[in-house]
């Protein structure tokens, strides 16, 4: 069977980091108007803001997508990223205007550039843009650590409309990513506390987040 493109490139990736993890952190979506309504903000956010200051003292690349739509237009509040994960300078922020952080952007040549092997997601919102992005990472190649303790969804009542409780939201996108198998890829459900961005897997999986 023929490799797709996006193997291929993995595994040129892979050769010429001399098989080493290079691992970048993934901000979805953390911006104003959504944190606003979403569950668990401040714990998710300020998983969020740990990992980034593990991966900057790393030099480990830290990446946003950002969405831009007709209910989150450039320039307002709502359409800005929460201060406390703002980025820094030279860090990449990527426009979007689907719920596929890849589609359309320069995300996956940003990636490319930075000779990245591996994606750790986060952010907003779990079973929408966090599981489009993750999903499309491995499609194209990446390894990802979707991280336990860093994506959410947003407030609703138990039951209400056509999403679980965003508790059960967030449980379910970590056990389906904890039993995804995906050929040439490797697929990890990390809390914040355990991912290292030195490549190098961490010693224990640690307690269970939902």
């Amino acid at each position: 069977m023929t490799a797709d493109p996006g193997e291929r490139e993995h595994t040129r990736e892979r050769t010429r980091t001399g098989g080493r993890t290079v691992s970048a952190l993934l901000v979805v979506d953390m911006q104003q108007a959504l944190v606003a309504i979403a569950h668990r903000a401040s714990g998710t956010v300020a998983a969020i803001a740990g990992l980034q200051a593990r991966a900057r003292a790393a030099g480990a690349p830290v990446v946003f997508a950002q969405q831009r739509d007709e209910e989150l237009e450039r320039g307002t509040d709502g359409w800005r990223i929460v201060p406390e994960l703002a980025p820094v300078p030279g860090e990449s922020v990527v426009p979007k205007a689907a719920p596929d952080s890849f589609l359309d952007t320069e995300l996956d040549a940003i990636l490319r550039a930075g000779g990245v092997t591996e994606v750790v997601v986060t952010g907003f919102a779990t079973e929408i843009c966090v599981e489009s992005t993750a999903r499309q990472a491995l499609s194209r190649g990446y390894d990802v650590v979707l991280v336990a303790d860093g994506h959410t969804t947003s407030v609703r009542p138990d039951g209400s409309g056509p999403y679980a409780a965003p508790e059960a939201s967030v449980a379910h996108h970590n056990e389906i990513y904890r039993n995804l198998r995906f050929p040439g890829r490797r697929v990890r459900v990390l809390r914040a506390a355990e991912v290292d961005f030195g490549g190098r897997a961490p010693a224990g999986s640690g307690p269970r987040v939902n």
